[in-house]
């Protein structure tokens, strides 16, 4: 059983984090309004996976500690689940939040340039979608690596 969950728990974070990497470089392909409405479309379909992958993290993580409970004394594993909650509140709260913001400007928005305050907003969820990167970098290292 331990093994199923940790092989469930790798999976659902190759499916989490895979996608929500590569968000990013997909939101910054439109080139016209018309292509950045689609990107937009697109990456709302495509938030389905980090939010499933990202659940299924917190529920296998949060039974292999049940079933291991000493996990709740060791500081990566504490550490681990702080990170993750950091994460969560920009990915689920701000980033969306910033998405929509965009999605705004392009309804309000006539022609094919992109306006500069949907840039703008986009540089900031940029900021914001490094930040989770990092987040989940520090996530993969405490887990691997188990330090403390």
């Amino acid at each position: 059983m331990h093994s199923l969950l940790v092989f469930i728990h790798i999976v659902a974070a190759v499916m989490g984090l895979g996608a929500a990497f590569g968000f990013p470089i997909v939101a910054k392909s439109a080139k016209t309004a018309s292509q950045a409405r689609y990107t937009l479309e697109l990456l709302k379909k495509l938030e389905l996976l980090p939010k499933a992958g990202s659940l299924t993290l917190l529920v296998t993580g949060i039974i292999l500690g049940i079933m291991t409970p000493s996990l709740f004394t060791k500081g990566w594993y504490i550490a681990s689940l702080v990170l993750y909650f950091a994460a969560q509140v920009i990915v689920i709260g701000l980033l969306p939040r910033k998405m929509k913001e965009q999605a705004d400007i392009l309804a309000q928005h006539t022609g094919e340039g992109i306006p500069d305050s949907y840039i703008a907003i986009g540089k900031q969820a940029g900021k914001l979608e490094r930040i989770t990167h990092l987040l989940a970098f520090l996530l993969i290292l405490l887990m691997y690596f188990k330090p403390f």
